[in-house]
């Protein structure tokens, strides 16, 4: 359960909120789009929990319209889905949607390493060995949750020093179904925790080669969960 949120929303014959950290000074919507959104990334509302935005508004103290555009930012990510007549859930996510998001995930990091490892600089080292170290921070920590979000991060980062714009901005249109699939589809990775840091670790150590292809292959082997058992 997540602890800004307090208890879960509404769920079809489930939990409802009862305890809701109060908000601070700022945009409300933002607050709650925030709240909300980490709550579906890290498991506290499942799929098909219901999100009811009188119930949102009367336990946070304000008016249902920040909820209301909060919702409307987590449906545009794909993060909830409207269903006429009946309100606004948690999205689920289909076996074709699965496989779909790792196909462009795929092609979408090869590209970002091609050119990462094509303009390598020190700076990107540190920059990509800081997110393998927050990695292995998540796996001492025993949380899949912290480790599921430091991984994303690390592709995050290797896509945005990759220098392309447009694949920073698919990066970002794409990262929400990656955190949806992890969470609803679950398919993480299933070994020891502090093994997946070291695949990472790993890369880093290809993408510093300066060999395009060869880094190139090795980042779409890994998003696609081959070589070593990953399905992340």
């Amino acid at each position: 359960m997540h602890p800004l949120l307090g208890q879960v929303v509404a769920k079809e014959g489930g939990n409802s909120v009862t305890d809701v950290a109060p908000l601070r000074t700022g945009l409300l919507s933002d607050q709650v789009y925030d709240r909300l959104r980490q709550a579906i990334i890290d498991g506290s509302l499942g799929p098909n929990t219901r999100l009811v935005e009188s119930d949102l508004a009367r336990r946070y103290g304000i008016s249902q319209a920040p909820v209301r555009d909060a919702i409307r930012r987590l449906a545009h990510e794909g993060l909830v889905s409207h269903v006429q007549r009946r309100g606004s859930y948690v999205a689920e996510i289909s076996a074709e949607d699965a496989a779909r998001a790792r196909e462009i995930r795929v092609v979408l990091e090869g590209i970002a390493a091609r050119e990462l490892a094509t303009a390598w600089t020190p700076e990107a080292e540190q920059a990509l060995t800081e997110e393998v170290e927050r990695m292995r921070a998540a796996a001492r920590s025993g949380s899949q949750s912290k480790l599921r979000q430091a991984d994303l991060a690390f592709h995050r980062r290797l896509c945005a020093l990759g220098g392309d714009t447009l694949v920073q901005r698919l990066w970002g249109v794409l990262e929400p179904s990656l955190n949806l699939l992890q969470v609803v589809g679950d398919p993480f990775y299933k070994g020891d925790l502090d093994e997946l840091p070291e695949w990472h670790a790993r890369l880093v150590i290809v993408l510093a080669s300066g060999d395009a292809e060869r880094a190139e292959a090795a980042v779409r082997d890994h998003a696609a969960g081959k070589s070593h058992g990953l399905i992340t």
